[in-house]
C-alpha cells in the first residue's frame, strides 16, 4: 500500500537515487584507471598481428574481433576444382584462420554458406560434415546467390565464432 502513495514513491526514488549515486562513483573510479587495467574493454580490432608493412587502405578485414566475438570473412576457392575440392579448401582455410585468431571449428557459432549451384548442396554437405564442428554445430544458412560467387568460386563460406 506504501508503495503506491507519494511517501512509498518518494522513498523508492530516493533509494533508486542512492544506487545510482554509487554507481557514477564506481563508473568515476573505473575510467580513471589506465585503458589496460579495465576488463572486458569493447572495441573493434584485429585479432592477428599487423601486416608488415601495413597496406595504405585495406578495402576490408579477413577477421574482426569484438569482445570474445570473431566474424572471419568469406572464403572461397578460386580454382578449377570440383565442389568437394572446393569446399574442402575453403573449410581447411577457414580452420587454420580461426585457430590464428585463438578460435576452432567447434567454436563457430554461424556459418554462412553460398554455393554458385544449389544442386552441389549434397556433395558439398557430404564434405561439410566429415569436419569436426564440436558437440554442438554451429547453426548455418546455405543459399545459392542468383549472379553465382565471385572470382569463379563454387563456394565461399563465412564464420561467426568466438575466441
Amino acid at each position: 500500500m506504501d508503495r503506491k502513495s507519494r511517501r512509498g514513491l518518494l522513498a523508492n526514488g530516493a533509494k533508486a537515487a542512492a544506487m545510482a549515486a554509487g554507481g557514477a562513483l564506481l563508473a568515476k573510479e573505473a575510467a580513471a584507471q589506465p585503458a589496460s587495467t579495465q576488463p572486458n574493454r569493447l572495441e573493434k580490432r584485429s585479432p592477428y598481428p599487423p601486416p608488415n608493412p601495413k597496406p595504405a587502405r585495406p578495402m576490408y578485414s579477413r577477421a574482426v574481433a569484438y569482445g570474445n566475438m570473431l566474424f572471419l570473412s568469406g572464403v572461397g576457392a578460386h580454382y578449377q576444382g570440383t565442389i568437394e575440392e572446393h569446399t574442402k579448401t575453403v573449410l581447411d582455410e577457414l580452420s587454420k584462420n580461426l585457430n590464428d585468431a585463438g578460435s576452432s571449428l567447434q567454436k563457430a557459432l554461424k556459418i554462412s554458406v553460398f554455393l554458385h549451384d544449389l544442386k552441389d548442396y549434397d556433395r558439398m554437405n557430404a564434405v561439410y560434415r566429415s569436419y569436426d564442428w564440436g558437440d554442438v554445430p554451429p547453426v548455418r544458412t546455405t543459399v545459392a546467390p542468383a549472379a553465382g560467387i565471385p572470382g569463379g568460386s563454387l563456394i565461399e563460406i563465412d564464420v561467426i565464432a568466438y575466441i
